[in-house]
């Protein structure tokens, strides 16, 4: 064997387990009880948590538009650095992957860059509906769109990425359940929000709880009734990024009951954070859909405590700069929307199941096993088991983690500010890709920008690099 992980506590098959695992050619050949003295690599993990390696649903690369902010090297060695070993972009870029030349566009720079094995949603729209047919083969998980124009300056990362008025809505709908691929969506009401929007400025109010107020529950539960209705009569699989809310979640749920298929993805920042971070920190914590009240987390909280409703927790890792943060601090609605995060998702949320908001075992599933089966990805990837890819992190509960910007690989770091200083229960130790070390001894490996590669949901491979 190449890699041997000794005396480990592994979550396997729902639980733990006290054992040794085995890799050869980057896969899980050997799970069990005895050692194999030949093979070329040997980590003890007594007294550590051998966990698969997470899923990380929703991110945001801003390279070669604005590779400042972000690029696919920066960005996937902070998620290694944070227990992620598959990350899946978002199509907010330049130029948008909506048809097979620009998503080749976006592997051409990934495939160079990730430390970490890497996918890719596709955009679909109704400038472009005859492109949504193109990429149906192409090994993107799933389409991805907005109800809602870009802002101003940002239209070219939004072309053919939206689908504004209930027609466009309707047809766009029909043409994504045709491939068979899932349709993601952004849900949100956006001309009640910019009505309010514009109410609360003649009043005078922009300050970060402005934010709240501009978009209320309703906007994303009425958002998400609507689009399942379209759902029902056009067949269309539905994946609902980033839901905020607890109504919406219970809507989610019924649905998925009477037999639709939807995934649910929630994110970090709704279960860590409440309006008050906009208070106290302003723009940084500014997120689309908002954060909201305590009593709204709770319910969330039940809804990933449920094991049923919730199939993904992802960071939406959406890299500004300081100054780009804090040049709004009197406007809430001028500054530009998202948190920088994509290392702390997983380390927030194994720290809140040792605090014991959830069990263990729940938010490992969540973290892994169910966004990969959401994805359709999950004859290769987010379980511990035999022939499966040895995506691995050793996670040591008995130590702390405290969250430093200063020590965060992502290029927008300086931006993660409502996280900053807080004491974290456990410690990623080790991050794992395919077999091979990416991150380890507090520092991510040399030589390993290109090592991530393109998995694809089709027949459940990947496209080799060349």
């Amino acid at each position: 064997m190449d890699f041997m992980i000794m005396n480990g506590t592994v979550f396997s098959d729902g639980e733990f387990v006290s054992c040794n695992l085995g890799i050869t050619d980057g896969k899980i050949t050997y799970i069990g009880k005895e050692t194999v003295p030949e093979a070329e690599k040997i980590i003890d993990a007594k007294g550590k948590y051998v966990l698969p390696g997470s899923i990380d649903t929703h991110v945001h690369i801003r390279a070669p538009g604005r590779k400042d902010r972000e690029t696919f090297y920066t960005g996937s060695m902070a998620a290694a650095a944070g227990g992620t070993t598959l990350i899946v972009e978002q199509p907010i870029c330049n130029p948008t992957p909506y048809n097979m030349k620009n998503l080749l566009f976006r592997d051409s720079y990934a495939g160079r860059e990730c430390v970490v094995d890497y996918a890719f949603y596709g955009a679909a729209g109704y400038q472009y509906p005859e492109a949504i047919e193109e990429l149906k083969d192409s090994g993107i998980v799933a389409y991805k769109t907005f109800l809602t124009p870009a802002a101003k300056g940002r239209e070219q990362e939004f072309v053919n990425l939206y689908m504004d008025d209930d027609e466009k809505l309707y047809e766009g709908m029909k043409r994504v359940a045709a491939t068979g691929l899932p349709l993601m969506f952004h849900a949100e009401n956006h001309n009640v929000i910019k009505a309010l929007e514009r109410e609360l400025r003649k009043q005078g109010k922009t300050t970060g709880i402005a934010h709240v107020w501009s978009r209320p529950e309703f906007t994303e539960v009425e958002t998400i009734r609507k689009i399942i209705s379209f759902a029902e009569v056009t067949g269309t699989k539905l994946i609902f990024a980033h839901v905020s809310t607890a109504a919406a979640m219970e809507i989610i749920r019924k649905a998925k009951l009477s037999g639709m298929e939807i995934g649910c993805e929630t994110c970090v920042h709704y279960l860590t954070l409440t309006e008050e971070a906009l208070e106290t920190f302003g723009p940084f914590a500014k997120c689309n859909p908002p954060v909201r009240n305590k009593e709204n987390q709770d319910g969330l909280w039940e809804f990933v405590n449920d094991g049923y409703t919730v199939d993904a927790i992802g960071s939406d890792h959406s890299p500004f700069l300081y100054q780009e943060k804090k040049s709004c601090e009197d406007d809430i609605f001028k500054a530009p929307a998202g948190l920088v995060g994509i290392d702390l998702r997983v380390p927030l949320m194994l720290d809140a199941a040792l605090r014991g908001k959830t069990s263990l075992e729940n938010m490992i599933k969540i973290l892994s096993d169910k966004p990969a089966r959401m994805l359709h990805l999950e004859k290769q990837k987010g379980r511990i088991a035999l022939g499966l890819d040895a995506d691995l992190l050793l996670f040591d509960p008995n130590q702390k983690t405290v969250v430093d910007n200063k020590k965060s690989y992502s290029k927008t770091a300086e931006s993660q500010v409502v996280y900053q200083g807080v004491t974290l229960r456990g410690k990623i130790e080790s991050t794992i890709v395919r077999g091979k070390e990416i991150y380890g001894k507090n520092r991510i490996e040399p030589d390993t920008a290109g090592y991530g590669n393109w998995i694809k949901m089709e027949n459940y491979h990947i496209i080799k690099k060349i």
